[in-house]
Protein backbone atom coordinates (compact mmCIF):
# COMPACT_ATOMS: atom_id res chain seq x y z
CA UNK A 1 0.00 0.00 0.00
CA UNK A 2 1.42 3.33 -1.04
CA UNK A 3 1.79 6.31 1.27
CA UNK A 4 -0.56 8.52 -0.75
CA UNK A 5 -3.34 5.91 -0.39
CA UNK A 6 -2.73 5.71 3.36
CA UNK A 7 -3.01 9.49 3.75
CA UNK A 8 -6.48 9.43 2.18
CA UNK A 9 -7.88 6.90 4.68
CA UNK A 10 -10.08 8.09 7.54
CA UNK A 11 -8.95 7.55 11.13
CA UNK A 12 -11.24 4.56 11.67
CA UNK A 13 -10.25 2.98 8.37
CA UNK A 14 -6.60 3.50 9.22
CA UNK A 15 -6.87 1.67 12.54
CA UNK A 16 -8.97 -1.11 11.02
CA UNK A 17 -6.52 -1.56 8.16
CA UNK A 18 -3.58 -1.70 10.61
CA UNK A 19 -5.22 -4.53 12.53
CA UNK A 20 -5.91 -6.48 9.34
CA UNK A 21 -2.36 -6.03 8.05
CA UNK A 22 -0.86 -7.11 11.38
CA UNK A 23 -3.01 -10.27 11.42
CA UNK A 24 -1.96 -11.07 7.86
CA UNK A 25 1.71 -10.51 8.74
CA UNK A 26 1.52 -12.90 11.69
CA UNK A 27 -0.21 -15.49 9.50
CA UNK A 28 2.47 -15.18 6.81
CA UNK A 29 5.29 -15.51 9.35
CA UNK A 30 3.71 -18.61 10.84
CA UNK A 31 3.19 -20.20 7.42
CA UNK A 32 6.77 -19.38 6.46
CA UNK A 33 8.06 -21.02 9.65
CA UNK A 34 6.16 -24.22 8.86
CA UNK A 35 6.96 -24.38 5.16
CA UNK A 36 8.87 -21.84 3.07
CA UNK A 37 6.74 -19.37 1.19
CA UNK A 38 6.92 -19.18 -2.57
CA UNK A 39 7.63 -15.45 -2.29
CA UNK A 40 9.14 -14.50 1.10
CA UNK A 41 9.29 -10.85 0.03
CA UNK A 42 5.57 -10.67 0.84
CA UNK A 43 6.59 -10.61 4.51
CA UNK A 44 8.76 -7.57 3.87
CA UNK A 45 5.93 -5.83 2.03
CA UNK A 46 3.46 -6.40 4.86
CA UNK A 47 5.99 -5.28 7.45
CA UNK A 48 6.58 -2.04 5.54
CA UNK A 49 2.85 -1.46 5.15
CA UNK A 50 2.35 -1.91 8.90
CA UNK A 51 5.15 0.59 9.53
CA UNK A 52 3.59 3.10 7.13
CA UNK A 53 0.22 2.75 8.82
CA UNK A 54 1.74 3.18 12.29
CA UNK A 55 3.65 6.23 11.11
CA UNK A 56 0.49 7.87 9.75
CA UNK A 57 -1.41 7.08 12.97
CA UNK A 58 1.36 8.62 15.07
CA UNK A 59 1.51 11.67 12.81
CA UNK A 60 -2.22 12.21 13.25
CA UNK A 61 -1.91 11.76 17.01
CA UNK A 62 0.74 14.47 17.17
CA UNK A 63 -1.42 16.79 15.05
CA UNK A 64 -4.33 16.19 17.41
CA UNK A 65 -6.72 14.72 14.85
CA UNK A 66 -6.58 11.25 16.44
CA UNK A 67 -6.65 10.19 20.07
Amino acid sequence: MKQNVIKELSNDDLIERLEEEQKQLVKLKLNHAVSPLENPNKIVDYRRTVARLKTEIRKRQLQGTLK
